[in-house]
């Protein structure tokens, strides 16, 4: 994420507090109680949004972790890819080998 775009973000959150604040007055709210409400609502969708990091990290579906599967993916296709065909029938040989011992167990 780009600086200006956290910068976007702020103002945003900023603007929606402040918007909100004006909703709760404009509805027959006395200051105090639609500042109570606008921080309310404020802090409400902060903890929407932890919950939902948090759950993006345990599951690991965050970006980081996407690129570095799709990163991995490639180097192990491209890798493949540069076996020659005696490599590759070795390759397939140990495979066969590894399937048949764990499959005795």
């Amino acid at each position: 994420m780009r600086r200006i775009d956290v910068i976007g973000i702020g103002l945003g959150i900023f603007l929606a507090g402040g918007l909100s604040y004006l909703f709760f007055k404009s509805i027959g709210l006395d200051s105090i109680s639609a500042g109570i409400w606008a921080q309310t609502l404020l802090i409400g969708a902060l903890l929407g949004w932890l919950l939902t990091y948090a759950f993006r990290a345990i599951t690991q579906t965050m970006t980081y972790n996407e690129q570095l599967k799709d990163y991995q993916e490639a180097v192990l296709q491209k890798r493949l890819e540069e076996l020659t065909l005696e490599e590759l029938a070795k390759l397939q040989e140990e495979i066969e080998r590894e399937k048949g011992i764990r499959d005795r167990q």
